[in-house]
């Protein structure tokens, strides 16, 4: 300061270097009493400049360096939840992840998933005692939270009170003209409970088809103490029936439904307020099952005519079955008891990386009636294996699910699905919106005769594919598809779903897409003889190559739905599924009045079609790198299923309700029969009750074809 005026000098580094050399060497002298001038750009050095351009350039590659190395660490971190309900958890948004190629993954899996591993789990899993509710059920799901906790998987359990019927102080007996016949073991769970007495009748295996023949022969079968063989039909579909196998003794349910019977539709979780209610599929007669000798000892003595040609198995030698007269007196007494047991389903999860809330669940059935070697423990053993497999593949060879793996351990399976139905009752809701598929490991090996599969048709074709990538346990220079396939795969490997599948209640019931298959030959199961001597006596000594083989077929399957970026599920196959009942309604119609027309049959079916088309052309066209874009095409993907339930109809009353593959009035199916029965002149045939199921399936498959199509705005609606 100087008097009134102020001088404020700002000099650049570079303007003070200028000054320090034009003042001899740097001095420190005055410049208060001098003028100052800036200096200008163009006044600078050459050198200068470039040092300058120089050090921005750096700065610039130095940032660049630092954000590429960024963007290029992959790693995420797993979601953490506290909540042990899966279908919390909280979806990982990213732009892309880094994950192994799929030949890789195959390599993986194929080195990793070893006959050693799943021979250690047969005998640390075999129990001679784990009914469903008992102190060996827990003991194998404590080992088995404890196995996926050690992989370092989030798991949970799940807790519900069910009844179920186990044999009474008084044991079952079955008399036959006054006498008792031998000692009667095992039981049919939730039959009546009651005793009856009629004439003998022997009924073959007790299908539609053989009570035709019986009628046929004007022989009447009410009344009756009907004898049928074990096989082909579940005991359930036999349900009233005295049934003979051929083995010591058996335990299985007669329940034409799954889960627990009295809390039809709904989970039987402990303390639920619900009305009293039982399921519709409970049996009202009593039925149970007798022993090769007692059979024997029946059938040898039986009058009456002789059995219809095929009916005779050799039992009795060369001697033709009689079918029984009115002589032939049969008394059954059925005393079981109905109990309510404490059963616990264990889970074990790893998370995906970018769509966590979208899963599939891979189950097997823990519990079983006697050693159920075959039944449950080496499907049992397998869901451990398949967990430590893929665990092992993420921590140490870098895979990354984009979508996440539930490994599920049910109890009371030999009950009729009962722990797994009861979940899917629990958490119907959000089910089949987040669950895309689910894979049975049930019954996997009994025999080398066959490979069977039973799915949904949008699986059809990824599980074609995979056969043809796994190698034959017996011959490794052919494919499973070589060796059981043939020309016509699908007539040679795939077969109907039915209640003896255990993922029915999940096809059905739920509307999620499922798959299960076995090797497979007439087997005990439900016996005391399902050991695992008996199970390689069946297997030719081969028990282990097939349950690695069956695990490659499992595991493939599954990483192929979690590490592609759309889901493998060809909605396309639905189109002709569809197609054939429309057209077997189409040829029986035309015994309906004309104010029942097929045309909006029809448009419903061409709607799916164009849907489906629709959907196939937008994945061609489409960025499958932009994975938001890829999301919103699996949701489509994944309404299907669900679009095919009725809802119109009551779990209660119709607890699959799937129209296409469930059971009911409301399935195309029974659309069907009932035209034959109209056209039949039966007295079951009700022209109105036809035209509301009609009119209500129409709608369900266009229900199925608007969920597709997508938005509103995109939706074919011409009805």
């Amino acid at each position: 300061m100087e008097g009134d005026n102020s001088h404020v000098e700002m000099k650049l580094s570079s303007d003070m270097d200028d000054e320090v050399d034009a003042n001899g060497g740097g001095e420190n002298t005055n410049q208060h009493n001098h003028p100052y001038y800036p200096s200008k750009l163009n006044q600078r050095s050459p050198k200068t400049i470039c040092g300058f351009v120089i050090g921005i350039l750096f700065l610039f590659i130095i940032g660049y360096l630092i954000g590429y190395l960024s963007n290029r660490n992959t790693d995420k971190t797993e979601i953490k939840s506290n909540c042990p309900v899966f279908n919390e958890i909280a979806p990982v948004r990213a732009e892309a992840v880094y994950s192994l190629d799929w030949s890789d993954l195959r390599a993986l899996l194929k080195k990793k998933l070893t006959t050693l591993n799943i021979n250690t789990n047969l005998r640390e899993f075999s129990s001679a005692s784990h009914q469903a509710g008992s102190t060996g059920d827990e003991a194998l799901a404590n080992k088995i939270m404890g196995k996926f906790k050690t992989f370092g998987m989030s798991t949970w359990t799940d807790e519900h009170y069910v009844k179920i019927h186990e044999p009474g102080s008084s044991n079952n007996r079955v008399l036959f003209r006054g006498n008792v016949v031998e000692t009667t073991e095992g039981y049919l769970a939730y039959s009546a409970i009651k005793t009856v007495q009629g004439a003998a009748l022997y009924a073959h295996y007790g299908r539609a088809e053989d009570f035709r023949r019986l009628q046929d022969r004007n022989i009447d079968v009410n009344g009756k103490v009907v004898l049928v063989r074990a096989g082909l039909l579940s005991f359930a579909e036999k349900v009233g029936s005295l049934t003979h196998s051929y083995f010591k003794s058996s335990q299985v349910k007669v329940h034409l439904g799954t889960g627990d019977p009295y809390t039809p539709g709904f989970p039987s979780f402990n303390h639920t307020q619900f009305p009293p209610a039982q399921s519709s599929g409970l049996p009202s007669i009593p039925a149970q099952t007798i022993t090769i000798k007692q059979a024997t000892a029946i059938m040898s003595k039986l009058g009456g005519r002789t059995s219809p040609d095929g009916w005779s198995d050799g039992m009795l030698r060369d001697t033709m079955y009689s079918l029984g007269d009115e002589g032939d007196i049969i008394t059954v007494e059925v005393n079981n008891v109905l109990i309510q047991k404490k059963i616990h389903n264990v889970f074990g999860v790893i998370k995906g990386y970018m769509d966590a809330d979208r899963y599939i669940v891979i189950g097997a059935q823990r519990d079983a009636w006697g050693p159920g070697y075959a039944r449950s423990t080496v499907g049992t053993s397998l869901l451990v294996e398949l967990a430590r497999t893929i665990t092992d593949m993420i921590k140490n060879d870098g895979f990354k699910p984009k979508r996440s793996i539930v490994f599920a351990s049910w109890s009371a399976g030999e009950f009729g699905s009962v722990g797994a139905t009861e979940w899917l009752e629990g958490y119907l809701t959000s089910l089949n919106m987040k669950m895309f598929s689910y894979i049975s490991l049930d019954e996997v090996i009994s025999g080398f005769d066959s490979f069977k599969a039973t799915a949904s048709p949008l699986l059809y074709e990824l599980l074609e594919s995979t056969m043809k990538q796994v190698s034959s346990p017996v011959d490794a220079t052919k494919s499973l598809h070589e060796q059981f396939a043939g020309s016509n795969w699908e007539k040679s490997v795939m077969e109907p779903m039915g209640l003896s599948h255990s993922a029915y209640p999940f096809q059905t019931f739920s509307g999620i897409p499922s798959i299960s298959f076995r090797f497979t030959s007439s087997y005990p199961f439900g016996t005391i003889e399902d050991t695992d001597q008996t199970l390689e006596r069946y297997t030719s000594y081969n028990t282990l190559k097939l349950a690695k083989t069956a695990g490659e077929v499992v595991g493939l399957v599954t990483l192929r739905l979690v590490h592609d970026h759309l889901l493998k599920l060809n909605v396309a196959k639905y189109t002709s599924v569809i197609r054939s009942y429309v057209s077997q309604i189409r040829s029986k119609s035309g015994r309906l009045p004309s104010t029942v027309t097929m045309q909006w049959l029809l448009s419903a079916q061409g709607s799916y079609d164009r849907a489906a088309s629709a959907l196939i052309s937008a994945i061609r066209n489409s960025d499958l790198d932009d994975m938001e874009q890829c999301r919103i095409i699996n949701n489509r993907i994944m309404r299907v299923e669900g679009s095919l339930l009725s809802p119109y109809v009551s779990p209660r009353e119709s607890l699959f309700r799937h129209i296409l593959l469930g059971s009911g009035s409301h399935t195309l199916a029974a659309l069907v029969d009932h035209l034959e029965a109209i056209k039949g002149g039966h007295e079951s045939a009700d022209i109105d009750q036809f035209k509301n199921q009609f009119a209500l399936a129409t709608w369900t498959i266009q229900g199925c074809a608007n969920a597709l199509a997508g938005e509103v705005w995109d939706m074919d609606n011409e009805i």
